[in-house]
């Protein structure tokens, strides 16, 4: 599965020279504005040329020409959040449709509520989602699991490339208040589960909510595979944030949105060149399924060529990610380690996880992940010296990466009941 948490994750290893990413950003724009159109022909081509289709060896130029059209009209980067599209879930011994309802909204998120009728009042949870170069409808799968037990809330990150200059910067101060802020919306009593990237925001909000005995602090907090601590067992993706001071990643990986849309002018670590750094790292992976797509096409394996399609929607929307954000995120926790050090600040108030003493706490993490490896997460259990020993628990969760943790198989079947057990436990 792809690297796509990370804000530090997907660096792109140059030498010492700068790229012209304002210039490249309008290039991009420009061969997108360019082959869009063609896409679009390939698609509608494609689906007439589906129409002449025949088992006959004679129509097989036919299935080549359809497949290689289908194949390059879907390969595009889009700058629109893909759907949802969770369809009705199982609560108890009956199917529930889930309805989207967004309930709070600021220039750079929605709380975006998976309302449902289920007849039973459940525990409600605000999933954190990474903000990381794609959207949050990548924790579609840890939402439709939770669904079943959950009244279940995510933070839906805007794209900073559609946010006017006025909205002002967003940074870490504006992340962790985002979630405090969505916490209040909620009511008394939530819980919260970070994946990834955000983790070090939410427990930083988590610990200035407890500090200020504030009422809407959670029961419960999940952080699951987040960088707490990168200091321990450093992987290939904390390296690569270390190898280069903050002042390179500023000039060598900021540009500046284009003036034709909403956010123009506004300074952003481009989504674009996040995933183009992630195809570049497992570039041969990425080839390999596009041309396994192209015979998926041309033989007729619809349910194979449904699930490529899928993916890769997915993987090529891509948001631009605010800039403030992104060199916060890296100097504050891939390199000056911050929160494990306890130099981490909010608005300029110190962080103390120590004063965080009501909310049971709960860290997983993956066997095989070379994104955030083993005892990153972990360590937060020790920074809350103030949260008794019977209401923190750790799961290692064998046989899985990065992206196993919270989404596929194992989250369902072994990770999940790990975080229900937590917050039925802490719900009454």
């Amino acid at each position: 599965m792809p690297r796509w948490h990370h804000a530090g994750a997907g660096l792109p290893e140059t030498g010492s020279g700068e790229c012209a990413l304002g210039m490249i950003y309008h290039m991009l724009q420009a061969a997108q504005d360019l082959l869009n159109p063609m896409r679009r022909t390939a698609r509608g081509g494609g689906g007439i040329l589906a129409g002449l289709d025949g088992a006959h060896p004679a129509f097989s130029p036919v299935r080549q020409m359809r497949a290689a059209m289908e194949v390059f009209g879907h390969a595009g980067i889009t700058h629109a959040r893909p759907a949802y599209a969770i369809g009705p879930v199982r609560v108890g011994n009956r199917l529930v449709e889930v309805e989207e309802e967004v309930v709070a909204a600021t220039p750079f998120a929605s709380l975006l509520h998976f309302r449902k009728e289920a007849g039973i009042r459940l525990p409600r949870v605000l999933v954190v989602a990474p903000m990381s170069g794609h959207f949050a409808t990548l924790l579609r799968n840890t939402v439709q699991v939770l669904l079943q037990d959950h009244d279940v809330y995510i933070t839906d990150w805007h794209n900073a490339r559609d946010v006017p200059l006025a909205a002002g910067p967003f940074g870490l101060d504006e992340f962790t208040d985002h979630v405090m802020q969505f916490l209040q919306e909620m009511g008394r009593g939530a819980h919260v589960l970070a994946v990834c990237q955000p983790v070090v925001a939410v427990l930083a909000a988590v610990a200035i909510m407890a500090e200020d005995r504030n009422p809407h602090s959670p029961r419960s907090l999940s952080l699951l595979a987040g960088p707490i601590d990168t200091r321990v067992n450093p992987t290939r993706v904390n390296e690569l944030a270390q190898s280069k001071p903050i002042e390179w990643f500023e000039k060598t990986l900021i540009a500046e949105v284009p003036w034709r849309h909403k956010g123009g002018g506004r300074r952003v670590y481009p989504g674009a060149v996040q995933v183009g750094a992630f195809m570049a790292m497992n570039l041969e992976r990425h080839v390999g399924a596009h041309h396994a797509q192209f015979w998926n096409l041309h033989d007729g394996e619809a349910a194979k060529a449904a699930m490529h399609r899928r993916f890769y929607d997915e993987y090529f929307a891509v948001m631009d990610l605010p800039a403030e954000f992104y060199l916060e995120t890296v100097r504050s926790v891939f390199q000056a380690h911050d929160l494990p050090l306890g130099k981490l600040t909010f608005r300029g108030r110190p962080v103390r996880p120590e004063a965080i003493r009501r909310t049971a706490m709960l860290t997983v993490e993956g066997e095989k992940d070379d994104i955030c490896a083993i005892g990153q997460t972990m360590a937060a259990l020790d920074l809350c010296r103030g949260v008794p020993v019977t209401m923190k628990r750790h799961h290692l969760q064998t046989g899985v990466g990065h992206y196993g943790v919270f989404s596929g198989r194992r989250w369902a079947q072994q990770v999940y009941p790990r975080v229900r057990e937590v917050i039925q436990a802490n719900e009454g």
